[in-house]
C-alpha cells in the first residue's frame, strides 16, 4: 500500500512537530488525542509556527494554508485507524500507556505501527500485539524541524518489510536515518546522551564548572547543537527524570537513578524553560545563577 496518510497518536509536543513535518513533506495527516483542548492548542501552535515562517519569508501564505489543510484532527480513535496508512505513536513516555495503546491499535488496524519512544523496549510494545513483525521504533529528536536524525529501532520480531517501508518513509520526510536494535537496555542515543549528562552533572556538583560553561564546551569545542543542560531545560527536567525512572524500573541498572540535585530542582519548581514549561521557575541556568547571587 502506498502511504498517503500518516496517523499520529498523541498531539503533545512531539505529536505536533511530527504532524507538521509530515504535512510539510506532502503527506495527509490525521492526528488524534483523547482531549479536545490538546488538539486545539496544538493546532494553534502549528498555525503560529507557520505564521512566523511566513513573516520571515521562508514560505508563502498560500503554502502555509496548503500545509494546514493537510492536517486533520480528531478525538475519534477509530477514525485514525480507518484512514491512516502508517501510524506513529507519540503519547507520553509510560510503558503501561504505550502497551495499552498498541494493544488498542492492533485490534483496529493492520498497518505498520511505529513508536516515537526514546527509551522503552520496542519488543515489549510488540508483545501486546498479534503481529509483532509490524511494530518498529521511529525516535524523532526535538525540535523536529532542526534535528533531522531519526533513530529507527527494530524489535526482536520486526520484519524486513516493516523496516524497509519505514526507512523509505523517513527518507521521504528528509530525515537522516540510523537503524539500531532493541536489546532492552536503552537505545544508543539515550545511552550516549545520558552518559554525557551524568558526567556533566558530576562536574557541576564538584564545583569545577557551571552548567552554562559546560554547555559552551560541548557546543563550541565539540560541535554539539545544544549542551546537556540547555537540552534538559528544553525537554524539561521532569520529563527526562521520568524517562530515567522508567529505564531504572525496566533494567534495575543504577546508572539510571536520577541525580539528587536534579530531584531537588524538580521538587523546588525548576522544571525547565518557562516558555515551554508553564509554571516553571526556570531551569539549570536560572537555578545556578540565583544560587551564585545568594552566596
Amino acid at each position: 500500500m502506498k502511504i498517503k496518510c500518516i496517523g499520529v497518536l498523541g498531539f503533545g509536543t512531539m505529536g505536533r512537530q511530527i504532524s507538521l513535518l509530515c504535512a510539510e513533506r506532502g503527506f495527509d495527516v490525521i492526528a488524534t488525542d483523547i482531549e479536545e483542548n490538546v488538539l486545539k492548542k496544538g493546532y494553534k501552535e502549528i498555525e503560529e509556527t507557520l505564521n512566523r515562517r511566513v513573516e520571515k519569508k521562508k514560505i508563502t501564505k498560500e503554502k502555509s494554508s496548503e500545509i494546514l489543510s493537510r492536517i486533520e484532527l480528531t478525538t475519534n480513535f477509530g477514525k485514525l485507524c480507518e484512514k491512516a496508512h502508517y501510524i506513529i505513536e507519540a503519547i507520553p513516555e509510560s510503558l503501561d500507556l504505550k502497551k495499552k495503546a498498541f494493544k488498542d491499535l492492533d485490534s483496529k488496524t493492520d498497518v505498520i505501527l511505529a513508536s516515537n519512544t526514546s527509551s522503552l523496549p520496542i519488543t515489549l510494545l510488540a508483545s501486546e500485539t498479534s503481529k509483532p513483525e509490524r511494530i518498529i521504533g521511529t525516535h524523532f529528536f526535538q525540535p523536529v524541524h532542526v534535528m533531522k536524525l531519526v533513530e529507527i529501532v527494530t524489535g526482536l520480531l520486526t520484519s524486513k518489510k516493516t523496516l524497509d517501508v519505514t526507512v523509505d518513509l523517513m527518507e521521504k520526510l528528509d530525515r537522516i536515518v540510523v537503524v539500531v536494535k532493541d536489546n532492552g537496555r536503552g537505545f544508543p542515543s539515550i545511552r550516549l546522551s545520558h552518559a554525557i549528562f551524568m558526567e556533566a552533572m558530576r562536574i557541576v556538583e564538584e564545583g569545577v564548572a557551571s552548567p552554562e560553561d559546560i554547555d559552551k564546551i560541548l557546543k563550541y569545542g565539540y560541535g554539539h547543537p545544544m549542551g546537556p543542560f540547555e537540552l534538559t531545560d528544553w525537554i524539561g527536567l521532569d520529563m527526562r527524570a521520568r524517562i530515567w525512572e522508567e529505564m531504572y524500573r525496566l533494567t534495575n541498572d543504577s546508572k539510571w537513578i536520577v541525580p539528587t540535585m536534579m530531584k531537588m530542582l524538580i521538587s523546588s519548581g525548576y522544571l525547565g524553560n518557562p516558555k515551554r514549561k508553564k509554571g516553571s521557575k526556570g531551569g539549570f541556568y536560572d537555578y545556578f545563577k540565583k544560587r551564585e547571587i545568594n552566596r
